[in-house]
């Protein structure tokens, strides 16, 4: 089944035909749905802390700052932007030559508003001969749209979002790339003024995001009087997973074996290679200008406080118990604190002797923590957090996407239907043990979380595997918090018209 061609194609992407096994075996059996205890909810398992508890939370972030521990910012940017101009490429493909749709219609009653308006303008005469205005006076519109998104204008269709001109202002129009390195330097500094931050880029990038640092970081850094340190990743050839035909067997495509990427589940292996102690996670395209970044820092410092709080309580309690010096009371507040504060509840605990309540109470404290801010649902699609069962029987907090959901049950699709939160990716991590060590990520995946997906190459249908994703599968098995964010802090831009919305201008 393997031919020598294959072998050398693993060879070369760092896969064992163990795990080539392993992922056919998955297409075989499916994954199951998860089973749901409840949705999330403020008065089940969503910290929203008053102002005077706040207060306290931003106090201990700042103290953890003035110390000497590393803090990173990690920006999954690999992404094209092509999802974002489909309704664009859309009126390319048409056949009609002036806007029809509301969407088209929007986008050119607007085109002055859009930061990269200027680069446009400029490229539609390099391209068209005529700047924006006098190409829409003539009724020329497909012009503009083929100014904004083909290789020859600006190419924006196949460049990431991160490089694209997102925010205007008077001395210069920012890129999201650029509004996370100011983001960095306001909640995620040291003592030192130093500022890490990382992004995950797709190879064909990596060089463009390379010349938007080495042009624009010096001019940050001595605007915020910090020091950066901005290192980049490529999602690994060896996290890809093999396609599989509608019989289950490796998909060829001429006759070649044929890898899709995993997902942004394949991330927990970057995230695992950074050297740091807490870290912020955050999406690319959920940023906003200056004005509007109050809610944003002040949101990031608070679910870092909270992160930094119980951390150093479990930290606590896990010298505790280290020591063997501790009475029935103590254990008993430290399973209070694993109950009620870290929400991982396990109704088979009251069966168990104190030796064997220790032994599982270290489990459960001696493992990466996580914060998650968690915003209002309005609506958006996408996961949100739930208090789900793990494989051990526990309950515990957990963000789950649609498709772990049975939604064929009617009481598992209403809860997900009526869940009140929805999870907008805003993220800080703790990733070190109480003696320091970092953690092995890939310990704490679950496996049985991926989902499998249909789609078609060369006109043929095929099966597509997706890792556990990086914030549910991914990070199944670790303690996490969530904590209510204000709306303000969930921005994203899912498409170019987006960027017309006030949050954005």
């Amino acid at each position: 089944m393997i031919t020598v061609e294959d072998k050398e194609l693993l060879a070369k992407k760092g896969i064992s035909e163990e795990k080539i096994a392993e992922q056919l075996a998955n297409f075989e059996t499916g994954f199951p749905y998860l089973k749901l205890a409840s949705a999330a909810s403020v008065e089940n398992g969503i910290l929203a802390p008053d102002a005077e508890t706040q207060e306290k939370y931003l106090n201990t972030w700042e103290s953890y700052t003035n110390t000497d521990k590393v803090v990173l910012k990690f920006v999954p940017a690999s992404g094209a932007a092509s999802r974002m101009f489909k309704n664009l490429f859309e009126f390319l493909g048409a056949d009609y030559d002036t806007p029809q749709t509301d969407f088209e219609k929007t986008f050119f009653a607007q085109i002055e508003k859009y930061a990269f308006y200027d680069d446009l303008n400029e490229a539609c005469q390099q391209t068209a001969g005529a700047g924006i205005a006098e190409l829409v006076a003539q009724g020329n519109y497909k012009a503009v749209v083929a100014a904004l998104l083909e290789q020859n204008g600006l190419n924006y269709g196949s460049l990431p979002k991160g490089l694209l001109k997102f925010h205007s202002y008077d001395d210069d129009n920012r890129t999201p790339l650029e509004e996370h390195l100011v983001e960095g330097a306001l909640y995620a500094s040291n003592k030192n003024g130093k500022v890490n931050v990382h992004f995950t880029v797709s190879p064909e990038h990596r060089a463009l995001f390379q010349e938007l640092v080495d042009k624009k970081a010096a001019q940050y850094a001595k605007k915020y009087g910090v020091e950066y340190n901005i290192s980049f990743s490529e999602q690994k050839a060896s996290t890809d997973i093999i396609a599989a035909d509608m019989d289950n067997k490796p998909f060829r495509d001429n006759g070649k074996l044929l890898f899709r990427p995993g997902g942004h589940g394949a991330l927990i292996e970057n995230l695992n290679d950074l050297d740091a102690d807490i870290i912020f996670i955050k999406n690319i395209d959920n940023v906003v200008p200056d004005k509007r970044k109050g809610d944003t820092v002040l949101y990031k410092k608070l679910i870092a406080g909270v992160l930094v709080s119980l951390q150093q309580k479990a930290f606590s309690y896990l010298q505790l118990l280290e020591s063997g010096k501790y009475t029935h009371e103590q254990v008993m507040d430290i399973l209070q604190f694993v109950q009620h504060q870290l929400f991982c509840k396990n109704p088979e605990v009251k069966n168990l002797e104190d030796a064997e309540l220790v032994i599982y109470l270290k489990k459960k404290l001696n493992r990466p923590m996580r914060v998650c801010g968690m915003v209002k649902n309005v609506g958006e699609p996408g996961g949100g957090p739930f208090l789900a069962y793990n494989p051990d029987g526990t309950i515990s907090s957990q963000i789950l996407e649609s498709s772990q959901i049975d939604m064929n049950d009617p009481e598992k699709k209403e809860m997900f239907e009526k869940g009140t939160h929805f999870n907008p990716v805003d993220l800080v991590c703790a990733v070190r043990d109480y003696k320091g060590n970092k953690f092995n990520l890939l310990d704490y995946v679950d496996k049985a979380t991926g989902f499998i997906s249909y789609k078609s190459k060369s006109g043929k249908e095929l099966k597509a595997l997706e890792l556990p994703g990086l914030w549910n599968g991914a990070m199944s098995d670790w303690n996490t918090i969530f904590v209510e964010v204000p709306l303000s802090t969930f921005n994203p831009v899912k498409t170019v018209n987006d960027l017309l919305r006030e949050q954005h201008q």
